[in-house]
Order: C-alpha cells, then structure tokens, then sequence
C-alpha cells in the first residue's frame, strides 16, 4: 500500500515538472512551480490518503472561511464522539465554533483547572477541612454542557461540585471562600465543598446518587408550571446502581418529565473501575424505555451538540434522556485518596498527553487560525490572575462567628423560637 502511494505521488510531481519545462518564466510558471512545491510540502506532512479510511488529523478537519480572525469558524467532523441507544438519528457529528465561542470555552474550562489546583495547594496546606473532591479534568462536561442551556434550566449535581457551581453562577471567590469556610462563599461558609447552591443551581449533595430522584422533582415542577425549561441531574458512574437512580428513571417516563440524565463516568468509582462494579458499564443504554447518549465528555463542542439535542428532545414533551458523558478525572476520588493506587501514573500523563480536554481545544482553535498562541497565554494570564485574587480574599475573609449556627436553620422562624446549640443546655433563638 505504501508503494502504491509512493508512486501515485511521483507520478503528480513528474506532470508538474514536463509542464514547467513548455512553460516560459511567466505567472503562469510562477503559480505552477508554487503548486507544486505546495503539494510537495503537503504530501511530506499528510501522505495521500488511499486506504479508504475516513480518519484525517486535526489539521485536515478544521476549515475556516475568510483570512480574517473574528470570521472564522472551527469546524470539524466529531465522528467518534456519540453513540446512540434507542434512537434512530442523534446529535450532528458536525461540530463548530467562532472564535468567541472558541475563547470563551477555553477561559472557562482553565479557570475551573485552576481554580482546583488552588483547592488542591489550600486544601493540602490545611485552608480547606474535610471532604473536597476535584474536577480536574472534567472541564468539558460542565462547560460544554452549559454553553447549551438557557439561564433558566435548573441543574444539580453530587459531591463533585465545584465545576458545576461556578458555570451555574457562583464566583471563583465564591467558591474557594465556600471551602475555606468563610462569610463570602456561595454558602456563606457553611455548605463547604459538597454544599454549594445558587439560582437553579440545587448543589452539591453528600449522598450517592440521592439528587437524582430530587433531580426529577425539579422537572417535574418545571413541567407543572408550564416552563420551557429542563433539569439535568448528574451522578458518577459509582451512583450508576443505586436503586432510587432506577426509580427516578420509572417515574421520569411515566411522567414524562423533561429530566436530562447525565452519568459523567470519569472511570471510577472510588477506588473501582466501572467495568468491576457494573455488569453493564455502557451507562447510556441502562433502561430500556428512555433513549441514552454515550458522549465524548472531553470534546467540549462535542458535549454542546450533545446537550442541545437532549433537550431538544425533552422540552418537545419525548420525556426524560439518559446521557453519559465519558471523561476521566485526574486527582484520586477525594482528597485522601491519592488516585494511584487502582490505576497507573502512565494512565494518568497518557490521558493528559492525548486527550486533555484544555490542550486539545487549544490546538484545534490555533490550527483553525481562530487565536493564537499568544492570545492564549495572555488569557492564561487573566485567569492566574482571578484564581489567585480568589484565593486571597478566601484565606483573609473573616470567619463565620460561632453565632451563625443559630441562622439559616429555617427559611423563616417565628419570633422567639428557640434551638439548642452545642450542648443540651445551650439554647438561643433562631434566626433567618
């Protein structure tokens, strides 16, 4: 097959050297010899492809339409990137971004890295206490997700929170402060890592796989009130086998309930991988009365397709759709865990090395001629920036007074209602 192409090859560049030979120093000589050192070069870099196979590289994918940055547009075919179960047609495999589009992905995903390796640093210099689970590497999911849903769709998620909670509204400084337990987080310093709300945005919860039935709910009430909105309710692939993500599945299509069932299967488990703990891994397939989705969760483009599709079906009144976002988390499942021990360090760099959902954006958007390098180093900047000032103001906000345990405990207590506080002797009145 190699020799096949190697002479395919020589056969173009001899008709491109007798034409030069008839051909008198003019422009129309000048624009020939250019071809042909254009393919030459072309050649060299991506050989001809005659195997028959569709698979092209990064750099033959992309197109764009003008010379001019703002104009462009990324786009490319995401072939791999789906898969279907129940369904007939899917989400488009052609997938694509302006360069608007393009930077503001690429800033949001870095600042939710950053933002975690800044949890990480305060978390291991003993500023955090407690649980507190990174999403480092997930950054896609959350982001690409986002980018297909309206301000007015309600979303909640598990433990695993922190991504989720600045793409539904919350601030960098929101969240650190949150962990660091003070007065400027999101939850003014009492939820912590696995509590963290904000409009539509119903958490951050502890219990595995408890948000999905309440994920359901949230649909339903938006169905009730005749919104023309969705609720996507997330859960890990540890979550996939609990009894009451089945239940809500029933009830969910029973209803027909506009409810987007997101699985983000980043691998494991805890300590164990998905294939060890499932009899069927294929997460998208797992009830056989609601269409599913398998997704390429670290092609960001890819998740928005995805998503636009999910509820597109959903709010047309199809009911509920499962989808599992297939992405892969870099740190161990907590803090405690040092994530090496069920899996190897090659593991890890080789998903890093090829397919880090940061880095392989970023070089798709500079082939596309979409930014450049140095664009991006200046938003790198930018973003250092924010997590740092973040991180900052989260290590030297006051701390909440011990008093605080007294409010928030009801919406609205009556006058004079008393709670006990640390001990059965201590009791002060509550407030909102």
């Amino acid at each position: 097959m190699r020799q096949i192409q190697v002479e395919l090859e020589s056969v173009i560049m001899n008709s491109y050297t007798k034409l030069l030979a008839i051909l008198q120093p003019n422009t129309s000589r000048r624009i020939l010899l250019q071809r042909r050192d254009a393919f030459h070069s072309n050649t060299v870099k991506s050989p001809i492809n005659i195997s028959g196979s569709s698979a092209v590289n990064t750099k033959q994918q992309s197109r764009f339409s003008s010379t001019d940055s703002s104009s462009k547009t990324l786009d490319y075919e995401a072939k791999n990137a789906y898969k279907l179960h129940l369904l007939e047609e899917g989400p488009k495999t052609n997938v694509s971004c302006n360069r608007e589009e393009g930077l503001e992905f690429y800033k949001k995903m870095q600042v939710v890295r950053r933002m975690e390796a800044s949890a990480n640093n305060m978390y291991k210099s003993k500023l955090i206490r407690g649980f507190c689970h990174l999403y480092s590497g997930q950054e896609a999911v959350c982001v690409g997700m986002r980018a297909a849903m309206d301000k007015s769709d309600s979303l909640i998620t598990a433990y695993r929170a922190h991504g989720w909670s600045y793409m539904m509204g919350v601030s960098v400084t929101g969240v650190l402060a949150e962990l660091t337990g003070r007065k400027s987080g999101c939850a003014e310093g009492k939820g912590g890592s696995m509590h963290m709300y904000a409009p539509n945005f119903y958490g951050g919860n502890g219990i595995v796989g408890a948000q999905v039935p309440l994920g359901a709910g949230v649909a339903f009430a938006h169905k009730y009130r005749g919104e023309p909105n969705i609720c996507v309710a997330l859960y890990g692939d540890g979550a996939a086998n609990q009894g009451q993500v089945f239940e809500a599945y029933n009830m969910a299509k029973l209803w027909a309930l506009p409810c987007i069932f997101v699985c983000e299967n980043n691998g494991y488990g805890m300590g164990t991988s998905a294939a060890r703990a499932s009899a069927n891994p294929h997460f998208y397939t797992r009830c056989e009365y609601i269409p599913g989705i398998w997704v390429d969760g670290m092609d960001v483009l890819a998740v928005r397709e995805a998503t636009r599709f999910a509820k597109e079906w959903c709010v047309s009144g199809k009911g509920p759709m499962i989808m599992e976002m297939a992405t892969y988390r870099y740190f161990g499942h907590s803090m405690s865990d040092p994530g090496t021990s069920y899996r190897t360090r090659e593991e890890i760099q080789d998903v890093r090395k090829s397919r880090d959902p940061i880095t392989s954006f970023r070089e798709k958007v500079i082939q596309a001629g979409l930014a450049s390098d140095e664009e991006f180093k200046t938003i790198d900047n930018e973003v250092k920036k924010i997590v740092e000032d973040a991180e900052n103001h989260a290590q030297n906000d006051p701390e909440l007074h011990v008093d605080e345990m007294y409010s928030h405990v009801y919406s609205n207590p009556p006058k004079n209602y008393m709670i006990r506080g640390c001990d059965s002797f201590t009791y002060k009145e509550a407030t909102k």
